[in-house]
């Protein structure tokens, strides 16, 4: 994957990730802490692209997504550009797949960076 990473179809600040997923805002902040939600400053802010908490799948299946990323030695910023990368053999971004029945294949993709 050597593309340019595709921007999310929209950011959203911590407290509209709250909103949308029913939850304190802390909690979210919680969750961005442990890395179970991926979140980066944009324009001071922090913000976590909207495909990442659209469907409980994606939600389901980022946890883990994000450690085996982090165990390969990226940080949040290489994770976000990894899962936003358009790789034709999936198709589409990892970021994507993982709200359809391509959440495996994004996992077994991540784990093999880790050799």
């Amino acid at each position: 994957m050597t593309e340019t990473p595709n921007e999310p179809a929209e950011w959203l600040a911590l407290p509209d990730v709250a909103e949308r997923l029913d939850m304190p805002v802390n909690r979210v902040r919680q969750l961005v802490r442990e890395g179970r939600l991926l979140a980066l400053r944009k324009d001071g802010v922090l913000r976590t692209p909207v495909e990442l908490v659209g469907s409980p799948t994606t939600l389901k299946h980022l946890p883990g997504v994000l450690t085996l990323l982090h165990d390969a030695g990226y940080n949040d910023e290489e994770a976000f550009r990894w899962l936003y990368t358009p790789d034709d053999s999936l198709p589409g971004v990892p970021a994507e797949a993982l709200g359809d029945n391509r959440a495996t294949e994004v996992k077994r993709r991540a784990q093999a960076l880790g050799f």
